[in-house]
């Protein structure tokens, strides 16, 4: 019997999997075909940039900078006596660039911006405001959804970079403060092993990460039920789902791209 329960939850969990997967696909097509519809969401974007974007840069840098920070005294902890300090640089830099600063910084914006966008569309669903938008012929998609999801493909990459500076500027500070070493030889670390790629691969992998936290939050939000407690669980799932959408998208992209 017990066994027969085993297999009977798993293939419950299968389904649901299957069926979660089928509704993500009509959802992401629903978005997609909904971008033609320019007079609709192109003037509510401006005011998703600021919220989805503006608003996230000080969360941003604040684990940016401490992110820097641990990473140059961490590594010089490493170094001591088998490695030049300099390579504390090359650490910082190449750590901070290429994995930290953009996985930390979508999976705390996954959990501001994901939780917000499934918070605030799943309430437009139990009180049926999404109902009055469609009763009034307008698209719900292109009115709600796309605005929130270009605007995090545009400014995720945005607040990246800004991480990324903060990260590696914090990191700079610290050697130059804390560490035995000069800023010309942060630098040379710094320099010794960068290449223009390692610029562009963290702002690729924030479109994606913007992209998916954006249209999960939408999605959960848009499939809302059962009033406030739909609402505090479609934002749970957007955040845990999001976050691990992020890790797997960190492994895909290191697969294709490096």
């Amino acid at each position: 019997m017990r066994l027969f329960a085993v297999i009977g939850w798993i293939g419950r969990a299968a389904t649901d999997v299957v069926a979660l997967a089928g509704r993500a696909g009509a959802f992401v097509w629903s978005i997609l075909r909904s971008l033609t519809d320019v007079r609709t969401w192109v003037p509510l974007a401006a005011v998703q940039v600021r919220r989805i974007g503006v608003d996230s840069v000080p969360v941003a840098l604040f684990i940016a900078v401490f992110t820097g920070i641990v990473l140059a005294l961490q590594s010089s902890y490493t170094f001591t006596g088998v490695v030049p300090l300099y390579f504390v640089g090359v650490l910082v830099a190449k750590s901070v660039m290429l994995e930290l600063g953009p996985v930390l910084t979508g999976l705390v914006l996954a959990g501001r911006v994901g939780a917000n966008i499934a918070a605030e569309v799943g309430t437009m669903r139990v009180t049926e405001q999404i109902d009055a938008l469609e009763m009034l012929a307008y698209d719900p998609v292109s009115y709600l959804v796309v605005p929130r999801v270009v605007a995090g493909v545009v400014t995720f990459p945005i607040v990246t970079a800004l991480a990324l500076v903060a990260g590696i500027g914090a990191g700079w500070l610290t050697s130059i403060n804390l560490l035995d070493l000069s800023s010309q030889e942060f630098v040379r670390g710094v320099r010794m092993f960068y290449q223009p790629f390692d610029l562009r691969y963290p702002l690729i992998k924030a479109a994606s990460f913007g992209f998916v936290v954006t249209a999960v939050g939408a999605l959960y939000g848009y499939g809302t039920s059962r009033g406030a407690e739909g609402v505090g669980i479609a934002a749970t799932r957007a955040v845990v789902t999001g976050a691990m959408l992020i890790l797997v998208l960190d492994a895909f992209w290191a697969i294709v791209l490096l």
